[in-house]
């Protein structure tokens, strides 16, 4: 089963709203959590996206895992690549070959960028995110962004977006270039000030790409074991698996939402792909909005 047409736009290019996240590819979150994959199955999983019809993929240079790296696994599988695939990456957090984490300064940025266009094979970007560390939520992120906006007037990036953002730094970036696409953890029970984002988002004809949106409170180590009643009750009455009720109801909060859900698994693959073919009648989204 391939995803429905349902589509929105990063800049001037268009893309089906679920997309692929590719942070678990490598068996292990960002932040080290997980079991470790093979090869192998990771290409196989990029190659089945494709033919599901994904053709956004969500990465990172950091995104890496003993001799597995995203960015160098999407290379392998898909290059040359599909005229139509939108390949999404993020800059500002950092880590060597340890693992170690840094946070880059704005002159470092281009060495980030840099990293991802060899990693992935490419001449340019498509859309880069400026992830924002947790500890500078709220603060200014203009002399990042700067520097970003300056890469993408070289030529090295094509859009940007921004992650981990509040509504006044997205406002603080737009001053200083275009953003495509607003990149936030977000999900059933998401606290108010990320539903207003969202709706922001909606009135200036961002996208808004929520991560985490299956794992919730789980974030890196994904899925919570136990799951919320509400959730389990919508997914019998479709037949359907808690995670694809998830995304569902994720789709359902407006057009410009996308979603990147992760996997290395062929059969969770072909799930998440099938969420965006699953209605939810009026009152199971009433019941689990209720969950906020």
């Amino acid at each position: 089963m391939t995803m429905q047409t349902s589509t929105w736009r990063l800049g001037d290019l268009t893309v089906n709203r679920i997309g692929f996240g590719a942070m678990r590819l490598t068996g292990r979150a960002a932040f080290g959590a997980a079991a470790s994959r093979d090869r192998d199955g990771a290409i196989a999983v990029l190659r089945r996206a494709i033919e599901l019809g994904v053709d956004h993929i969500d990465t990172a240079a950091f995104y890496f895992s003993g001799e597995l790296a995203a960015n160098e696994l999407i290379r392998q599988a898909l290059a040359p690549y599909p005229d139509v695939l939108v390949i999404a990456t993020k800059v500002w957090p950092g880590r060597d070959a340890s693992g170690e984490w840094h946070w880059a300064t704005p002159e470092q940025l281009r060495g980030q960028v840099e990293d991802n266009l060899r990693g992935l094979g490419r001449d340019h970007l498509d859309v880069v995110n400026l992830r924002v560390p947790p500890s500078l939520r709220g603060g200014s992120i203009a002399e990042h962004f700067t520097a970003l906006a300056e890469l993408r007037d070289a030529g090295l990036v094509r859009h940007l977006g921004v992650s981990n953002v509040t509504l006044e730094q997205l406002t603080q970036a737009q001053s200083i270039a275009p953003v495509v696409c607003v990149q936030n953890a977000f999900g059933l029970g998401a606290p108010a000030r990320e539903r207003e984002l969202l709706r922001v988002c909606g009135e200036r004809g961002i996208a808004f790409v929520p991560f985490f949106a299956i794992a919730g409170s789980g974030r890196e180590s994904g899925a919570a074991a136990s799951e919320h009643e509400s959730v389990l009750a919508v997914a019998r009455a479709h037949g359907v698996s808690p995670a694809q009720v998830r995304l569902a109801w994720t789709l359902r909060q407006g057009p410009h939402v996308l979603a990147i859900p992760g996997t290395g698994d062929l059969a969770h693959l072909a799930e998440n792909v099938a969420a965006a073919d699953l209605r939810l009648t009026d009152d199971e989204t009433d019941r689990l909005q209720a969950l906020s």
